[in-house]
């Protein structure tokens, strides 16, 4: 055979790809491959060590006899392959939890083989999702779940529970509620704050609620240094775990809200001049710590605390996840039986809480198990407005000035006359220094008011703005009778 008859090596690649493997594009342009009839995609640029299109491609050209080829073939024809990918229909791409057809969600286990769960308000099972309904992107923080066990008559929540440290009944459905939420793609869950004293097992219980989802590979990390770094981890995994936490900055507290409901950033692409990367996220958050401070209003109703005590038996480390791994299996599947069964009950959405779904998911709850998740979330978001308050010396101020007003009254003044008002009710008599952080013009005081307006109003204080012919004004109300703490009465 002549030169001019033999198929360029760039052709043969293309044919065979297309043969085997399914491309297509996200919204973002990034193309990906899929083998036919497996669940799993690969971005055909990625060199990545999970495993890249590339290799698979070359693997298969070589595993079925067709021959080995050099990088040059390969390049070209894998940039044919994604221009013709790019004229294809949008397909989104998922980890680990994602949406499916008739209401159904699945679970991805992780598996080489690509067998995931499917759950559905009438049952769950173990499947290999349809490529056109469901493709799984995987990353290094994708860790393996065993298949779950049938038929275990709750029984695996109650083993869970045993292992970790909770401090009550009200703490434990909390987290199982979480758990649930973790398993619905399109529900925002508030991110659970492990606290309690030292030695209480507040890490290793993080673990254990972070490896039901994410296997026995997923891990607890220190909070990234910045937002970039921040938004990588959470853009490769489901579940963030941040541990052992000691203080929150206010711009890793206004980015741990933007994970918590979503968000999308910007970045300039490599090597461009005038492209751009998007990265969407909103993912279930976790976070251990003993005390970290001051908790700004707007994070404090994305968040979920669930207290633990110190055990009165130690166990070893080896022996403890031992027993874990044991049990792992059975925790799963009477979690998707739980969550099937909620999934399938009927309850009405509270309207008056930030996190609506999964309020109303605490309500589906109560109404499957009679638990009182609903409860015990609107008490955890009371103590989360006490510990606000606490911590602001600004809304403690405002809350004394209101319990000098009688019920329903209301006082209406500019930024600027509020603010001489609540700074002399501060400094008092004896003329008192102003904290740091105090506010120093009418703007500022508005603004902090603006941030402090839903807890203010959860101890029936309503702050209101308006505007009259001549200025701007504030307008403060005292809906309701006032309990105020020690620390807000006695300055």
């Amino acid at each position: 055979m002549s030169e001019d008859e033999k198929t360029p090596a760039r052709q043969i690649i293309t044919d065979y790809a297309q043969a085997h493997f399914r491309y297509f594009r996200t919204i973002d342009g990034t193309v990906y491959a899929q083998r036919n009839g497996h669940p799993v995609a690969r971005p055909i640029r990625s060199q990545g060590t999970t495993g890249s299109h590339r290799q698979e491609l070359m693997v298969g050209l070589y595993k079925d006899g067709i021959g080995v080829f050099n990088g040059t073939a390969l390049k070209e024809a894998l940039d044919l392959i994604e221009a013709l990918a790019l004229t294809e229909d949008v397909q989104p791409t998922h980890i680990r939890v994602a949406p499916g057809f008739d209401g159904a969600t699945w679970l991805d286990l992780g598996r080489n083989d690509g067998r995931s769960v499917r759950i559905h308000p009438t049952g769950w099972d173990i499947l290999t999702p349809d490529p056109q309904e469901v493709c799984w992107r995987r990353t290094q923080l994708t860790g393996e779940l065993p298949l779950p066990a049938k038929d275990t008559n709750g029984k695996g929540i109650d083993l869970l529970l045993r292992l970790c440290n909770f401090a009550g009944a009200e703490t434990e459905c909390l987290a199982i509620a979480w758990l649930i939420g973790c398993l619905e793609p399109s529900v925002p869950v508030p991110a659970p704050f492990l606290t309690g004293p030292q030695g209480a097992g507040k890490s290793t219980g993080g673990r254990m609620l972070v490896r039901i989802i994410e296997g026995m590979s997923g891990d607890l990390r220190r909070a990234p240094k910045d937002e970039e770094n921040m938004i990588t981890a959470v853009a490769a995994g489901w579940v963030t775990a941040l541990d052992n936490l000691s203080h929150l900055p206010p711009d890793l507290s206004d980015l741990m809200c933007c994970i918590v409901t979503g968000a999308e950033s910007i970045k300039r692409a490599l090597f461009t001049d005038g492209d751009v990367v998007r990265s969407r996220y909103r993912r279930p958050m976790l976070l251990t710590g003993i005390d970290v401070g001051v908790i700004r209003p707007d994070l404090a109703e994305r968040l979920l605390p669930l207290r633990l005590v110190r055990p009165r038996v130690r166990r070893t480390e080896a022996e403890l996840w031992a027993e874990y791994a044991e049990i792992l299996p059975v925790v799963l599947g009477s979690l998707l039986d739980l969550t099937v069964k909620v999934r399938a009950a009927q309850a009405d959405t509270p309207t008056d809480l930030r996190m609506a779904d999964f309020a109303h998911l605490c309500a589906q709850l109560d109404a499957a198990t009679g638990f009182g998740s609903l409860a015990a979330y609107r008490a955890s978001l009371d103590d989360l407005n006490d510990d606000v308050i606490e911590g602001d010396l600004l809304a403690q101020t405002v809350l004394k000035h209101a319990a000098g007003l009688d019920e329903g009254a209301d006082v209406r003044m500019t930024s600027s006359e509020w603010l001489h008002c609540l700074t002399t009710l501060y400094s008092g008599e004896e003329c008192r220094p102003l904290p740091k952080g105090w506010p120093t013009t009418g703007k500022v005081l508005s603004d902090r008011l603006k941030r402090l307006q839903p807890t203010l109003a959860a101890r029936g204080v309503l702050v209101d703005w308006g505007r009259t012919s001549a200025a701007r004004y504030i307008e403060m109300t005292r809906a309701a009778a006032l309990a105020l703490t020690k620390q807000e009465t006695a300055f």
